[in-house]
């Protein structure tokens, strides 16, 4: 029996936080046990961003390939590859931009919300475009499950407009994917003002030591209307009780209470987080030092991924091709 597949991603724009393990990362472990599972290295999405930084992407793709291995990603279950080295993903892109209206790309919010917080003085046609290549990505192996985070959901949507739209006009030949959405799809940051982003620099990423998880959680926002240790504190609206229900599950019902109650300190609630965390990521240490001291072993991964995700790649390219009447020479087999 053929399993289903899962696709899950991330641009290489820097390393990976705890909220990317919470919302997607330790989803993608799970699921690598039981479905094909894809993990891609979106370095083309990168440059939506990163267009005059292009020399960042390489030092980038390394550190999130170790972060992939190091989170548990196992190379001989899931397939990890590089997006630019898959370039049918490229030519799919472009076939779905031309019934693909741009009314749709202005008014989607993740599209609008992060336009708003880029640093770019203009819209660029690449990151107005993003969606409509995140479909191809998408759609290219045929995946039909997709771990995302709340905020990735109307790319999702579109995604599944697409796919309708090309299977309408075509053949029905694409797959249509759903959305699986982690019990912990948004992680607020040590600041609490926003979502935990490395661009904001309130992330706890998932290569700290003990000491930076130490000194990050210190410094963490916490109820802003606890003045005294035992006043009566508002856990719901506290980062660090964020932390406990993401991380300490079978724990936090009874830091809710204390925190509620004022008879746990915010500085005992830190420390018990502080261990916590420390306990999730040492063994990520361990393992991202281990492929690190073998960057060959980390090249093979990408390279045998990457021709797996290609070979699928031509496979779906020649249905897409023959379903809109491109296969102009295809008897031509040295074209």
């Amino acid at each position: 029996m053929i399993k289903k597949r899962v696709l899950t991603g991330d641009r290489v724009t820097g390393k990976l936080h705890l909220g990317h393990y919470v919302g997607s990362l330790q989803n993608r472990v799970a699921l690598q046990e039981q479905y094909d599972t894809f993990v891609f290295l979106a370095d083309i999405q990168a440059l939506t961003t990163h267009f005059d930084r292009p020399q960042l992407l390489g030092q980038n793709l390394n550190e999130i390939t170790l972060d992939y291995l190091s989170a548990g990603i196992n190379p001989d279950k899931a397939t990890l590859f590089i997006q630019s080295m898959v370039p049918e993903i490229a030519e799919l892109t472009v076939l779905f931009s031309m019934f693909v209206t741009v009314n749709s790309l202005r008014h989607n919010p993740t599209i609008k919300a992060e336009s708003k917080n880029s640093s770019l003085d203009e819209l660029y046609y690449g990151f107005l475009g993003y969606p409509v290549s995140q479909a191809a990505d998408i759609t290219f192996c045929k995946a039909t499950i997709i771990p995302v985070g709340e905020d990735q959901l109307p790319h999702l949507e579109l995604t599944r407009k697409i796919v309708r739209r090309f299977n309408e006009l075509y053949s029905p030949i694409l797959v249509e994917p759903r959305a699986l959405i982690s019990e912990t799809p948004r992680l607020v940051g040590t600041d609490g003002n926003a979502k935990m982003s490395k661009s904001l620099g309130n992330a706890i990423e998932l290569d700290s030591t003990k000491e930076e998880i130490t000194f990050k959680i210190r410094k963490a926002t916490t109820d802003p209307a606890r003045v005294h240790k035992n006043d009566p504190g508002h856990p719901d609206i506290c980062p660090i009780y964020a932390y406990h229900r993401a991380v300490r599950s079978y724990g936090a019902p009874e830091i809710h209470d204390s925190c509620e109650s004022g008879s746990i300190s915010c500085s005992a609630c830190k420390q018990l987080i502080t261990t916590a965390l420390d306990q999730l990521i040492e063994p990520m240490r361990e393992r991202r030092s281990y492929y690190a001291a073998r960057p060959k072993v980390v090249e093979d991964i990408l390279l045998s991924g990457t021709k797996r995700a290609r070979d699928i790649a031509q496979e779906t390219m020649s249905e897409v091709r023959e379903a809109m009447g491109l296969n102009y020479f295809s008897n031509k087999t040295d074209l």
